[in-house]
């Protein structure tokens, strides 16, 4: 059964990937920075791009954090302050932004606030940035069914087209959560984000270690409703970004929990994602194609590849997957490396081309995306260096 065992043979041997390789990659990562620090100013690029170039937006969309979090990258692995001034002045912004309630009806206050304020404390001690993330951790709890076990994705909580939906990208925002407990000790975060985990793993997954992109559930009973798509190809495919978000998140429940079915989840999902990936190692929009003229989404491949390098970090020496592992997300890093960034493109102010953001909407279909942009930078920096993610402070 497809997710239960990764396809022997694939990924046993170490791709051609060095240091100097992820060196010369950041460095092109750094020159692209470089070329957006003054042109996007105060403002934050576009989730995605049009023709491969980022329009600005004020900070009001779930995605404007990516650019921060690439700037606070910048700053770590350089010391240059250049980058850090301007992460630094974004903390105003996403400030304003909570306190003015703008678009913060979503659970995507994860990843907004962790790698603007979460980022900013972990790295400079900042007391008006952990404070920041902490009131967007109590917003966030507002968004929590308890008889559900879940956390609202989207929207008003009594609008009945979304009360009750949680979506599977969800994972990655729950460290927010995790988080806030080990900073204030009150459990109430950490309980919530480890039963909205639980509930993903039961309900967003399936048997054969595919996810839905979304799952209703009844708010007044517990009960699970019905699982749907809203970026797949359909109800029963596995949406690519969505299977990589799992993969990902599931394994950073694992570090905040200690869980070993968060663990094994992941590899579950992780074994499905690998299996599924075409010779170049770069997946399609949707996991239902292998092949094809389809488009692929570098964005889910290089979210992948970190999840991968985190799940790595989890399983003991012993694991029979876990050089696959490793070999399989640097594989896709130097893919995406060699065939997928802007150097084929000089006009673009983005990074990685041929993104996917909703397909079936035909929405940033073959286009940059910020999420993809700053996931790459993380994957390089990854592979190259030892560096504590934002998503584990």
């Amino acid at each position: 059964m497809h997710g239960a065992n990764l396809t022997p043979g694939r990924f046993e041997g170490r791709p051609a990937i060095d240091r100097q390789f992820c060196d010369e990659a950041i460095r092109f990562v750094l020159g692209k920075i470089d070329a957006n620090l003054d042109a996007f100013g105060d403002a934050f690029p576009a989730p995605v791009s049009k023709g491969n170039v980022y329009p600005t937006i004020p900070n009001n969309y779930w995605t404007t954090s990516f650019w921060t979090g690439m700037l606070w990258l910048a700053y770590e692995i350089t010391d240059e302050q250049k980058y850090r001034h301007l992460a630094e002045r974004h903390l105003e912004s996403f400030k304003h932004r909570l306190e003015a309630r703008i678009a913060t009806d979503t659970h995507d206050l994860g990843f907004l606030y962790i790698l603007s304020c979460m980022a900013e404390y972990k790295i400079t001690g900042q007391t008006r940035a952990k404070e920041t993330a902490l009131a967007a951790a109590d917003l966030m709890m507002t968004r929590y069914f308890d008889k559900a076990g879940i956390i609202q994705a989207w929207g008003n909580l009594n609008d009945p087209t979304e009360r009750g939906r949680m979506i599977i990208d969800c994972c990655m925002n729950l460290p927010l959560l995790y988080w806030a407990t080990k900073i204030t000790g009150n459990p109430v975060y950490h309980s919530a984000a480890l039963r909205h985990a639980e509930q993903s793993a039961t309900y967003l997954v399936r048997p054969d270690g595919t996810t839905y992109h979304t799952f209703y559930m009844d708010t007044e009973t517990g009960a699970p409703r019905f699982g749907r798509t809203n970026q797949g190809y359909s109800d029963t495919s596995c949406w690519s970004r969505g299977q990589a978000w799992g993969i990902y998140g599931f394994a950073l429940s694992y570090f905040y929990t200690g869980e070993s079915s968060f663990l094994s989840m992941a590899k579950r999902l992780a074994n499905y994602f690998l299996d599924r990936l075409p010779a170049d190692s770069v997946c399609y929009w949707d996991l239902i194609f292998t092949s094809g003229d389809q488009e692929r989404d570098s964005s889910a491949a290089a979210i992948a590849a970190c999840g991968l390098f985190e799940l790595n970090k989890h399983l003991p020496l012993t694991d029979p997957d876990r050089k696959r592992y490793e070999n399989a997300a640097l594989e896709v890093l130097r893919s995406l490396a060699n065939n997928y960034t802007s150097k084929s493109d000089p006009k673009s102010n983005g990074i990685l081309l041929h993104s996917v953001y909703a397909k079936t909407a035909n929405q940033g279909v073959d286009e940059c995306s910020i999420w993809g942009d700053y996931f790459y930078f993380e994957a390089l920096v990854r592979a190259s260096r030892s560096w504590r993610p934002y998503w584990c402070s």
